[in-house]
């Protein structure tokens, strides 16, 4: 993967950063979502989806009821046909994707139900959500899977020492 480099960077600091991460959750910093949206902007100015498409490859996002009805509706499918052929329910009982990678993702990284796609899709990597410090360790674990928290994540260390 082009972007190998910066999810390698992240395993090997990643005791390193998710001490970091504790201490930012005590001193809570006020510039937090300033920074990390900072970081968000230049990281999507460099990195490029559709050459990686690791969240499509490697997890899958949660269909909430509205998702189920838009995306089996826009295929000509009951939302229990869709459940059935694409779906199961997680530990949490939410529903996902029954197997990675993601069903709709095509060979060129592009995804088939794009205009469609669930909310968590069109939110990932939710590095420019507000109240991040509300979501620091889903930031550390989204670091494994997309580069670009990866960099957000490192950048934030020499940003917010």
């Amino acid at each position: 993967m082009e972007y190998q480099h910066l999810l390698d960077e992240h395993l090997k600091n990643k005791a390193e950063r998710s001490k970091y991460i504790r201490k930012i959750k005590k001193k809570r910093p006020k510039n937090l979502d300033q920074v990390i949206h900072d970081q968000h902007e230049k990281a999507f100015e460099e990195i490029d989806c559709l050459k990686c498409a690791n969240c499509c490859k490697t997890t899958s996002p949660i269909f909430r009821d509205v998702d189920i009805q838009r995306i089996s509706k826009k295929l000509k499918m009951s939302p229990e046909a869709f459940e059935n052929t694409y779906l199961r329910k997680d530990e949490e009982e939410d529903w996902v994707l029954q197997s990675a990678p993601c069903t709709f993702l095509q060979p060129d990284n592009t995804c088939f139900i794009y205009d469609i796609r669930p909310q968590a899709c069109r939110e990932y990597p939710h590095t420019d959500r507000k109240r991040m410090i509300q979501i620091m360790d889903l930031t550390l674990k989204n670091a494994e899977i997309c580069p670009a928290v990866s960099q957000i994540l490192g950048k934030l260390m020499i940003d917010l020492p």
